[in-house]
């Protein structure tokens, strides 16, 4: 999925926790910010096996590759690089080596159930545990941000950044409509008035190819009916709250397609396609994710409308439409999902456990994080970073919006599995907005799907 290739991925939390990233700050300002010190650690030098996700065709690689080498300048020691394409079968190739006693001495891997046997078999080191011998280590990260293991609730993981989900507005779109651009507090209804506006003035209201990528205005309209808080749980029937919150999401977006708000080809066409209804100015409202920025930044670096500005000035950000009183109108889709871990085999080494820290400690400090930032995802950072003059108008208005998240909350389709569940479901919304397939038969399928793929997988464990 797009969000797993864009971040090699939550809870809920104050405003200022969410800044988008893109700048980076002195070492002054750094050591002003309370940041911990990275100064090089004495003694003998070493070389550290480091595995992460940014292999070679990872969009963070080259910001990787310099953060490392700026630590092997200021330190003599040396990394042993085997970063690799953070997939299914990296992923594999890592608990393999942990299996055979070849795992790395630092990790850069997922914190969520993909690392719960590192942790059950102590083969990572707890934060806690290292901060028993360094008080300040990762200590300019928000806690609630960590990624807290499902196995014992601690966090092992020191996080870099992460993706969002929300809503991107074409403005000029709404300004030949006569609407003003959505602010906190948006809700459904207004929505629907102002798709039926747009409607009417020959533009499309939601550029969306339900043939493809349905997911992102499913998760957000059945987050309609849930909070941060609880909306990340995979329904158990459809009576349960989840299960409710799905059935109404669908029917919300049966409505949408039945007043004629998505495209007229949306249950055929591609996602492609309704990408360049935005750009073209021809559509008003897209869900998408924070990759979805360098898009925009690509796409639309020409003068196509004549006023004399960059097409991209056109599009700015905002919360999708809130329904109802429970998700708040300033909490969005999102998460961090990875994480530096120290092995416990590098822990135990008196020759490498100063460097695995001090690696850490510098690939996390705020300057460093903020290189990995440059489309405006979302950091851990207590002190956050701005976007650099330099950046896009959208970056900046994605900083402007992060500011004002309460909370997040990861997306349900990943609770899913794959080919077995989440395909299949999603294939089937174009056949549910148009009555073919009823909705609560569906939602109830689904939860049949994923339960048995659970009782297969655990047969399969025991």
């Amino acid at each position: 999925m797009k969000r797993i290739i864009a971040i090699m991925m939550s809870a809920l939390m104050a405003a200022s926790v969410f800044t988008a990233c893109g700048s980076s700050k002195t070492a002054e300002s750094e050591a002003k910010s309370g940041a911990p010190s990275t100064a090089a650690p004495a003694g003998k030098k070493v070389t550290l096996d480091v595995v992460t996700s940014y292999g070679g065709d990872d969009g963070n690689r080259k910001a990787y590759e310099t953060a490392f080498k700026s630590w092997e300048q200021k330190t003599g020691n040396t990394i042993k690089d085997s970063s690799g394409t953070g997939n299914e079968d990296w992923k594999v190739k890592v608990m393999n080596s942990f299996e055979v006693g070849s795992e790395p001495d630092v990790l850069f891997f997922f914190n969520g159930a993909d690392s719960n046997k590192l942790v059950k078999n102590n083969k990572v080191v707890s934060i806690d545990e290292i901060r028993k011998q360094y008080p300040d280590y990762a200590k300019n990260m928000r806690e609630d941000m960590l990624g807290a293991s499902p196995v014992d609730g601690k966090n092992y993981s020191v996080p870099v950044n992460g993706y969002w989900e929300s809503m991107f507005v074409n403005t000029k779109v709404l300004k030949d409509c006569g609407i003003t651009v959505p602010v906190v507090g948006y809700t459904y209804d207004q929505f629907l008035k102002d798709c039926e506006t747009i409607k009417n003035k020959g533009y499309t209201p939601i550029a969306a190819s339900l043939a493809e990528v349905p997911n992102y205005w499913f998760e957000f309209l059945a987050y309609n009916y849930m909070s941060a808080k609880d909306f990340n749980t995979m329904p158990q029937a459809v009576g349960d709250a989840s299960g409710k919150a799905w059935i109404n999401g669908l029917k919300d977006m049966k409505t949408l397609f039945e007043k004629g708000y998505f495209p007229k080809n949306t249950n055929s066409t591609t996602d492609a396609d309704t990408n360049n209804l935005m750009s073209q100015n021809k559509a008003a409202f897209m869900i998408d994710g924070s990759w979805k920025v360098g898009w925009f930044e690509e796409n639309m670096k020409e003068d196509m409308d004549g006023d004399g500005k960059p097409d991209i000035e056109n599009i700015d950000v905002a919360f999708p439409p809130v329904k109802g009183s429970t998700r708040l109108s300033t909490d969005y889709i999102g998460g961090i999902s990875m994480g530096y871990f120290i092995t416990t085999k590098a822990w135990n080494d008196p020759d490498k456990r100063d460097a695995c820290v001090d690696f850490i400690s510098h690939m996390t400090e705020d300057s460093v994080v903020s290189t990995f930032c440059s489309a405006g995802s979302i950091s851990a950072l207590k002190n956050g970073v701005t976007a650099p003059s330099t950046a896009s108008p959208l970056v900046k208005k994605v900083n402007e919006m992060n500011k004002k998240v309460t909370g997040i909350s990861a997306a349900v389709e990943d609770l899913m599995d794959n080919k077995s569940v989440r395909t299949p479901f999603f294939a089937d919304v174009k056949n549910m907005v148009t009555g073919q397939l009823d909705i609560t038969k569906a939602v109830g399928d689904v939860i049949a799907a994923q339960n048995a793929f659970v009782a297969q997988t655990s047969s399969k464990a025991s």
